[in-house]
């Protein structure tokens, strides 16, 4: 018979996970996640996390894990898995990158978010590898919970305790041979799976495998980062255009650029996403075109499209209210841009306004900033013959 984690390697493989550890949260071990638990702290009290009132929330159960199971656990194990999502090659993904935040007209979408919704992927198939695990332990009463942001969970530091990579400086989850291109997925249970051994080199370490690089702080369009392991959200672009639910601040939108759902640039500089494998599930494929969608192109769904092409995707979740108010800034940023093509920013004004009056409140304020960004004596007599024609 082969080892045991070996047989475990095996099943989550069959089942799209590239990555798996152990870690053991049992006695003694709970202790683990205290030092975490107090960084996490300092982190939410500073005020980093927005409005994002609910991380607030059960910080027991992220200490103590097994809160978590419907009944105490005799041991408790954390099995950490992670799943590669990138659709292209490692390099060609960087170089479309580059090539689509330097052309105003595009629509940027993080990659993740391109294809199926991630937590439905995940969590089906962290349940069906729960009953694989059952079966192969010879367990069918072994306790299982399946989290992908879906529990109060420290992933990050679980997936750094199980040997699964380092916390980066833009703090993901960095491994030495996959990059950081990769979902985590999280099953407790309370098979005495025995644990893996973590990374040696802690966040906190003088150099760590990040070294002295700050590429991922310096790329940041908006200056997020607070220094090397912190996040200020409230000024993430992820943040503004995923998880603000109101108007985004005017300060912040001509740094948003044309990304309109999510940012990658901290990860697209990362030395070690050199080495980002493709996903091996179809799942991630890119849907509607959305790697190489143009802000023309998305302002013209209309909500009945929106609803249906984004069904089953991690972008239906902001609703097409917050859609269309990301998409007018990035639009506001176009007509704002030298590099934008006339005929394109000409096109851009005509969509906001065609908006503009049917818009929600929410959506016109920020379609009235828009316009205004238009310049419109950059192209005076372009601008008066274009008038001219309604």
């Amino acid at each position: 018979m082969l080892p045991e984690h070996e047989q475990l390697i095996l099943i989550a493989r069959s089942f799209g996970f590239g990555h798996v550890g152990v870690v053991d949260l049992s006695g003694e071990a709970s202790d683990r996640l205290a030092p975490a638990m107090a960084q996490y702290r300092q982190w939410y009290a500073a005020g980093y996390a927005g409005e994002m009132e609910y991380l607030s929330r059960h910080a027991n159960l992220r200490e103590d894990p097994a809160r978590l199971m419907k009944q105490p656990p005799k041991a408790l194990r954390a099995i950490v898995v992670g799943m590669n999502y990138l659709h292209e090659a490692a390099q060609q993904w960087q170089r479309e990158h580059t090539a689509a935040i330097r052309a105003p007209e595009r629509a940027v979408i993080s990659v993740y978010a391109r294809g199926r919704d991630y937590h439905k992927v995940i969590r089906q198939r962290l349940l069906q590898m729960a009953r694989a695990l059952g079966k192969q332990w010879s367990d069918q009463d072994a306790q299982f919970r399946a989290c992908v942001d879906s529990a109060p969970v420290l992933e990050v530091e679980l997936a750094r305790q199980c040997g699964l990579g380092w916390r980066g400086k833009h703090t993901l989850l960095l491994n030495r041979e996959q990059g950081s291109m990769f979902f985590l997925g999280v099953l407790l249970t309370d098979l005495p799976i025995a644990p893996m051994q973590a990374v040696a080199d802690l966040p906190q370490a003088p150099a760590g495998h990040c070294g002295t690089c700050t590429a991922c702080l310096q790329a940041c369009p908006t200056q997020a980062f607070v220094g090397p392991y912190q996040l200020d959200a409230r000024r993430c672009i992820s943040y503004l255009t995923i998880e603000l639910k109101g108007s985004i601040p005017t300060a912040m939108r001509p740094l948003i650029g044309n990304r309109v759902y999510g940012c990658d640039d901290c990860q697209q500089v990362c030395p070690w996403n050199q080495y980002a494998q493709q996903a091996t599930l179809p799942d991630f494929d890119v849907r509607h075109g959305l790697n190489r969608a143009t802000l023309l192109e998305l302002l013209q769904w209309t909500e009945a499209q929106f609803l249906a092409r984004h069904r089953g995707s991690a972008i239906l979740r902001i609703g097409y209210e917050r859609w269309l108010r990301n998409l007018v800034v990035a639009a506001g940023n176009a007509v704002a841009s030298a590099d934008c093509p006339v005929e394109t920013r000409f096109g851009l004004i005509a969509s906001l306004k065609r908006h503009r009056s049917v818009a929600s409140d929410l959506v016109a304020e920020h379609i009235d900033w828009a316009l205004a960004q238009g310049l419109q004596d950059r192209y005076p007599e372009r601008d008066r013959h274009h008038g001219s024609q309604g």
